[in-house]
């Protein structure tokens, strides 16, 4: 009987050490994985020089594909309504990468489901990431079938 119990207790703790795990993975800053890149120089035929293209670490090679939940702020392409595609910031407008106060790897291309209305508070979403190294018009990360937590 008291191995029955003692087996019960291992196995209850085990599953709450589990569950404290997998909160504390979903509450890991995105942010601050995808910031794992550098850049190197590369001629652009089309541009006519050299520009930065990203080099993606282990880290975030791992996450391309997957779905990420990622927390930040809205920064509208086509007014401050609802819309199913927007760019994502991990700072607010005023500081965000096309401001001039942060860089290309704090911002990312979104594609909602449903359409995601304009708000100045920080949201939070889920999509399946990917990632861009080959086009220079786009952004270097992207949140396909996205939808609001």
């Amino acid at each position: 009987m008291k191995h029955i119990i003692a087996v019960l207790s291992f196995s209850i703790l085990s599953i709450s050490l589990l569950q404290a795990q997998d909160a504390k993975k979903s509450k890991v800053n995105l942010w601050k994985t995808l910031s794992k890149i550098t850049f190197k120089k590369q001629y652009d035929e089309m541009m006519g020089f050299k520009v930065d293209i990203p080099v993606f670490s282990e880290e975030v090679k791992a996450l391309e594909g997957q779905e990420v939940t990622v927390r930040g702020y809205i920064i509208p392409v086509e007014g401050y309504k609802s819309h199913k595609e927007f760019v994502f910031s991990a700072f607010p407008y005023n500081m965000c990468y096309f401001c001039g106060g942060a860089g290309p790897e704090t911002v990312m291309e979104v594609v909602a489901i449903n359409p995601v209305k304009y708000t100045t508070e920080p949201i939070t979403i889920k999509g399946k990431l990917q990632l861009n190294n080959g086009d220079i018009n786009r952004l270097i990360y992207a949140l396909q079938e996205v939808e609001m937590l």
